[in-house]
């Protein structure tokens, strides 16, 4: 038994935003956002509020690029950015190890744990997991190049959180953030 369409489940895939370049030396997971970075997280969470995708959960790298990603995006969606919208209720927010460098099962399985409850799912990770993970969802409407930095794949479905697999979930919408 599926859900009414009223009841469906948003995930929201994004691909972290731009970030700094790695020197050597440098940790790969330290790499932080460039200034264009900062801007375009900010855009994603406008555009993401303008558009009613407030998250109820927000699962995220722990990588530093990605966590400022986050910041950004929570930023952009209080309304401070030119698009502006509500700021919503606040997420619950899971920094997750192993969303960084993942497969794309591996994305699906932390997605998959998202509280029953929850409506709209924010995932930010790196590539090629997060798109490869979009291209799993709907191989039909996925971009080949895969998501780049800041753009967002909203993917539904009326199944629970557990039940999300392979063809399952259409593309939305596709945006890509630009500050």
């Amino acid at each position: 038994m599926t859900d009414s369409p009223a009841e469906a489940r948003t995930l929201v895939l994004l691909r972290h935003a731009k970030a700094e370049p790695g020197s050597e030396g440098t940790d790969d997971a330290q790499r932080p956002l460039s200034a264009r970075g900062e801007a375009d997280a900010a855009a994603a969470g406008a555009w993401l509020a303008h558009h009613d995708l407030l998250p109820d959960v927000v699962i995220c790298s722990t990588a530093l690029r990605t966590r400022q990603t986050w910041h950004g995006v929570a930023m952009g969606m209080t309304g401070s950015p030119p698009e502006g919208g509500p700021a919503g209720p606040r997420p619950s927010v899971r920094y997750e190890p192993g969303a960084y460098d993942a497969h794309p099962e591996e994305l699906l399985s932390l997605a998959r744990t998202a509280d029953p409850a929850a409506r709209v799912v924010l995932l930010i990770a790196h590539n090629p997991g997060v798109s490869l993970l979009s291209a799993f969802l709907d191989s039909e409407t996925a971009d080949e190049e895969g998501l780049r930095t800041a753009e967002l794949a909203v993917h539904r479905s009326a199944a629970t959180w557990t039940k999300w697999d392979r063809g399952g979930a259409p593309i939305a919408q596709r945006h890509t953030a630009r500050g």
